[in-house]
């Protein structure tokens, strides 16, 4: 029997996303593999963000990535990297 999606028990991997972009400003899911998502943390990083408003989260260290990319896909309709939220969005 499968509930309704509002009544699922979170996932790990919705847990673990829905916890980092609500912790900082800018957010950024890479994968340190895709020229896309090294390209974007070397232009991201190059501006004048204040100390602890910007966080790379590198999603294939945890061992969860088909999740996360799955949630993220969810949340955006896309599961390609990099994504990038920005308050919250």
């Amino acid at each position: 029997l499968l509930m309704p999606d509002s009544v699922q028990p979170r996932s790990v991997a919705q847990a673990f996303v829905n916890s980092k972009i609500q912790s900082r400003n800018v957010v950024v899911f890479i994968n340190p593999t895709c020229p896309y998502c090294r390209r974007t943390q070397e232009l991201l990083s190059q501006l004048p963000f204040k100390e602890g408003l910007l966080e790379f989260v590198n999603i294939t260290a945890n061992g969860n990535t088909t999740e996360i990319q799955d949630y993220l896909q969810q949340l955006t309709g896309a599961r390609t990297l990099p994504r990038v939220f920005i308050g919250k969005e």
